[in-house]
């Protein structure tokens, strides 16, 4: 085991209080979120100034870190409210907040002056004069364009000072428009994706129209659908987090504020199995088989590498825009009592079906349920309405918090 080897922060994503305290409990080094404004997430429940104000101290009393987005592009009537939300952000011990807009960066310096500045991906930096000059303003942090390959990430860090940390997208959901600043979805639904509201058009089914004959649609033939021309797929670099540690990437990033807690356990959970088995190899590393079984039961779209490793061969699928959905969330575990796992549903499934349990700190096991009970003690033959608790016969004790999912498929 060699414990001076360089390996990256894990940021996880967190759309809200529960996302918070599951990306916490499943190995998350840091989180990072939202609160009502100023985000780039509207999907998301996000924060409250109540809830920032719990998830910042359930974070730091587990050791983790908490970076707050203000990455929008503010308008004139948006930033005359930003200041005092800054104030509140560095009264309630916020670690770092995260900006793009020049005119935010300044105010994140004047009113949050206790917190990190971190420079968003929006700003689209590619190269080391862009970051060096962020340095000088005071960043802490930039966060790297996601069309950069790891040669050039690792020149960047060879020409910026080691106090500046790189931070990079690891895992998720891609746009066409890879430094985000998108302006497709404000021109075809008037929804502004650099305020946050994205409608998504990069994954729409596209066709041809010829000039002179307007209304017929050709396909552009992939399927009789037509073709998914945008659609991007998504990044999994969880093979390859050797490569980005040998690059001196601080923080690998994982996409999701708008996905299930089931993606940030799953995520998180998969990625800090990953990061310490990296860090206690002995010489040549491979991911461990479990992690890549693990990112293949979330909800996703074809995994690619994106621009890491050049000119991607692997970045879009063309015929639909569809999901690999190849498990379902059964239950959440509440407890476990008298040899007895306690659960809420979230699925209906029938008695003898093999449930997998994922558990933080943990690699997936199974739970039969040959025997089940409901909440009163009564054996039930099928477990058919969410939010029923039941009971599971088990040899040993399962954390709270601790999911049971079943195969689909």
């Amino acid at each position: 085991m060699k414990s001076d080897k360089f390996i990256p922060e894990l940021l996880c994503p967190a759309g809200d209080l529960s996302r918070l305290k599951t990306a916490v409990d499943f190995g998350a080094d840091a989180v990072y979120l939202a609160g009502e404004e100023f985000g780039m997430r509207t999907a998301s429940a996000n924060f409250s100034v109540d809830d920032l104000q719990k998830g910042i101290e359930y974070a730091h009393n587990n050791g983790v870190k908490v970076h707050i987005t203000c990455n929008t592009i503010p308008h004139e009537d948006e930033i005359e409210r930003l200041p005092e939300y800054l104030k509140t952000l560095n009264h309630l011990g916020a670690d770092a907040i995260i900006a793009s807009d020049i005119g935010t960066i300044s105010l994140v310096k004047k009113y949050a002056p206790r917190c990190d500045l971190h420079i968003s991906v929006q700003s689209g930096t590619v190269n080391s004069v862009t970051a060096n000059e962020f340095y000088n303003m005071g960043a802490k942090r930039v966060v790297l364009a996601r069309e950069m390959s790891l040669d050039e990430i690792a020149t960047i860090r060879a020409k910026t000072p080691k106090e500046l940390e790189l931070e990079a997208f690891a895992h998720g959901a891609m746009c066409v428009s890879f430094s985000s600043r998108c302006l497709l979805s404000s021109y075809m639904t008037g929804r502004d994706a650099n305020r946050g509201d994205c409608a998504q058009p990069c994954r729409w089914s596209y066709s041809l129209m010829e000039q002179t004959r307007p209304g017929q649609f050709y396909d552009i033939t992939e399927t009789d659908k037509g073709t998914y021309i945008l659609n991007a797929n998504d990044m999994c670099m969880a093979p390859y987090l050797d490569k980005m540690a040998a690059a001196v990437i601080s923080s690998i990033k994982i996409e999701g504020r708008a996905k299930t807690e089931y993606y940030v356990a799953v995520t998180a959970n998969a990625y800090r199995g990953a990061l310490d088995s990296l860090k206690e190899a002995d010489g040549e590393w491979t991911l461990p088989q479990w992690v890549a079984d693990e990112l293949n039961t979330i909800s996703h779209r074809a995994y690619s590498t994106g621009f890491y490793f050049g000119r991607p061969e692997n970045a879009q699928t063309y015929k639909d825009a569809g999901y690999i959905r190849d498990y379902a969330l059964s239950a959440i575990v509440t407890g476990y009592n008298d040899g007895m796992i306690e659960a809420v549903l979230k699925n209906k499934f029938l008695s003898g079906t093999e449930l997998n349990c994922l558990e933080a700190g943990s690699k997936p096991f199974s739970v039969k349920t040959d025997v089940m009970y409901d909440e009163k003690g009564e054996p039930i033959e099928s477990a058919p309405h969410p939010m029923q608790i039941i009971k599971i016969p088990f040899h040993r004790p399962v954390k709270p918090g601790s999911m049971l999912r079943m195969k689909t498929e």
